[in-house]
């Protein structure tokens, strides 16, 4: 496996790679997470909290620790890169009450991470009603400069979006690895689910090909210690 674009420097900065969205340089987080350093902006997609007590009330039993295990993982790469904007892309929430579910020590912690900086909830297909007592504020989209920041990934130039949980297996040393990763072909991209529980959709499928049309994308994956750049095409 060839990792592509890696920042050199300490172990921390080899947690990152490059992603350039229409001109605009994003450092592509191990974590899941994108960072515009110019706008000290940091993006996550798909937090999906409290999808372990909404599996729970269908009879699916889970380890009920995916908030806590999400927000200590947020909690760490804000840490990191200190941004004064966070944009949460949608489906921050697995279902309409999911929020409602949330217990208090999780409500602190997502109040401590807001302390400080601008916070931007976006709407997603889960939770397309986000609660207004959580801090923070709620859009549909958010454009800055040439980005434009949605749940939905539509293919148009300078998108940002989630909602479909890119995954990517590639071979490498003799052995097949799978792992969540960054999908962009230099004029939009699409994120990786950052939710513990969350699931993911193979590059391969057809919905990748409506927002990629010429196939020339490169798949970021998310790696033990680093993010790789992979072609589309070395992958399956």
């Amino acid at each position: 496996m060839t990792a592509g674009a890696l920042v050199s420097g300490d172990v921390e900065h080899m947690r990152v790679s490059r992603v350039t969205i229409s001109d605009v340089t994003f450092a592509a987080d191990l974590s899941g997470a994108l960072f515009w350093e110019e706008q000290r902006l940091l993006v996550v997609s798909d937090l999906h909290l409290e999808k372990g007590s909404s599996f729970a009330t269908r009879g699916v039993l889970l380890p009920p620790y995916d908030t806590i295990a999400t927000l200590d993982r947020l909690a760490a790469v804000i840490s990191r890169h200190n941004p004064r904007i966070v944009i949460a892309l949608g489906d921050s929430f697995h279902d309409r009450t999911a929020h409602e579910r949330l217990s208090a020590e999780d409500r602190d912690a997502v109040a401590a991470l807001q302390t400080g900086r601008d916070w931007i909830w976006i709407s997603g297909n889960h939770d397309p009603m986000l609660p207004r007592d959580l801090g923070g504020t709620i859009a549909d989209e958010v454009a800055i400069g040439p980005i434009t920041f949605r749940h939905e990934p539509t293919g148009a130039p300078g998108e940002v979006a989630g909602h479909l949980h890119p995954k990517a297996r590639v071979s490498a040393r003799g052995r097949s690895m799978e792992r969540r990763c960054f999908v962009s072909d230099g004029m939009r991209a699409v994120m990786p689910a950052f939710g513990a529980y969350a699931g993911g959709l193979s590059i391969r499928d057809a919905a990748f090909a409506r927002i990629f049309p010429k196939n020339g994308f490169v798949a970021h994956l998310l790696g033990d210690r680093r993010v790789h750049a992979i072609a589309a095409s070395r992958c399956y």
